[in-house]
């Protein structure tokens, strides 16, 4: 997985060096492999401008590179094997299982095709709808092209634009915000949950079928924080920013970026106008992420739930993890305990080199400004979001290489860390005699 996603990236940036990809002067190597290592990594921070920078060739680059991340090159992979009729060995199909689903499948080749079908299926429909808004406005060609990158852009959860400022034109028109955040939030919640949800209406036996947990945690988590964050962004706004806005672009405005910050990276406002905690309240939406399986990044909703849940369990004295009467097996905890402090770990060592390397020199009041700007950024790289507050451009070259590895560590390092942690465990493992410390 490792290897694929890398020499994707290192094909991209090379293409993206070439003169014919942008307007003016060749792209340094290191903007090459940071706008291709966004676009892979469906991340969306960008150091040059996409739409005006970049030709029509490049654009296209960004965009192959934008689908092929969003749906995996591991789903690629997966799916070339399957049509060469080459077998999968025992370690491989479980990495895949546990990449694309929360149990095993019966066709893995099926499932890619589903994937397949889908995902063109929604990005086609989103494509139709933001052009209805748009050819009107921008002409045929043009009005199409840009609805149809839009929509690939949205439902893969990259937050690339063509526009200056994102969709900040757009942040009252209830098409374009509703079919983003259709587009968004189908992508985010994972191939298998939008399979369930589309095969409810199958009947099997006279009976209706039921959603699995999985979808269930994932249905509910999800919606829990895009009302919950789109609420509280709200209220943390009401007295400045909703305040310059009318009651229809207030509205449309809290809800998008709620959305949104759950790794999309679109914004339909200038995030530097918002008050410190609102911007604490979307790091951490950011943090969190997606849904497993799904475009988005993150330590993913399930993972999210099932700290909670693990908490509330042994706050309780329980020794098992108990979600709607079920209950989830040991090793399910501990991976989601791992994966959890994993991503602290790396978020804090990549932010405190982030730190050192930029803001070392700078006037105490100049640094400490800056503290909230990149630790955002770290953060938005880490969970493949793309949101920024304006310091992407202004990166050196070392902060570059820093958001580079943290784009692509958090599309599928952190992943990739937990599988070896659990599959190279021991299997006979010592045990000491006991001894206690003091906690808390």
């Amino acid at each position: 997985m490792l290897l694929y996603y890398a020499v994707a990236i290192l094909l991209g940036a090379a293409l993206l060096s070439l003169p014919q990809a942008v307007h003016g002067e060749p792209l340094s190597l290191i903007d090459a492999l940071f706008t291709a290592t966004s676009a892979q990594c469906v991340t969306g921070l960008t150091v040059v401008d996409t739409g005006s920078r970049l030709s029509l060739f490049g654009q296209l680059i960004v965009l192959f590179l934008i689908q092929t991340g969003g749906l995996g090159i591991t789903t690629f992979s997966v799916y070339l094997f399957s049509y060469l009729g080459n077998g999968f060995s025992l370690r491989s199909r479980k990495l895949i299982e546990e990449t694309l689903l929360p149990f095993p499948y019966a066709s893995l080749k099926d499932l890619i095709r589903g994937i397949f079908i889908l995902t063109f299926a929604i990005e086609g429909l989103g494509s139709l709808l933001l052009a209805i808004r748009l050819v009107p406005e921008l002409g045929w060609t043009k009005g199409l092209y840009i609805a149809v990158f839009h929509s690939i852009s949205a439902f893969c959860n990259a937050g690339f634009a063509l526009f200056p400022n994102s969709i900040e034109g757009f942040r009252g028109d209830p098409l374009i915000n509703l079919t983003l955040i259709f587009l968004i939030i189908t992508g985010g919640l994972g191939f298998l949950v939008l399979q369930e949800v589309l095969g409810m209406t199958r009947h099997k036996k006279g009976r209706r079928r039921r959603l699995s947990l999985h979808s269930r945690l994932v249905l509910l988590t999800s919606l829990i924080l895009t009302l919950g964050g789109a609420l509280m962004l709200g209220l943390l706004e009401a007295p400045s920013e909703l305040h310059r806005l009318n009651p229809t672009e207030g509205f449309w405005t809290m809800l998008f970026q709620s959305v949104s910050a759950r790794t999309a990276g679109f914004n339909s406002l200038d995030l530097n106008l918002l008050e410190v905690p609102s911007l604490f309240l979307l790091m951490a939406l950011m943090f969190v992420g997606a849904s497993p399986g799904s475009c988005g990044g993150g330590i993913k909703t399930t993972s999210l739930a099932l700290i909670f849940a693990i908490l509330k369990s042994r706050l309780r004295g329980d020794k098992h993890t108990n979600i709607f009467r079920r209950t989830i097996p040991e090793e399910l905890t501990t991976r989601a305990l791992t994966l959890m402090l994993l991503s602290i770990l790396v978020c804090g060592l990549a932010i405190f080199a982030l730190l050192a390397v930029q803001t070392y020199g700078l006037p105490a009041a100049e640094s400490r400004g800056a503290f909230i700007a990149y630790v955002f950024e770290a953060i938005s790289a880490f969970a493949t979001v793309g949101l920024s507050l304006g310091v992407t451009s202004s990166l050196l070259p070392i902060g570059k290489l820093i958001i580079i590895g943290l784009m692509f560590i958090g599309r599928v390092g952190i992943l990739t860390l937990a599988f070896a942690f659990v599959r190279r465990a021991r299997r006979t493992a010592v045990v000491y005699s006991q001894e206690q410390i003091m906690i808390g």
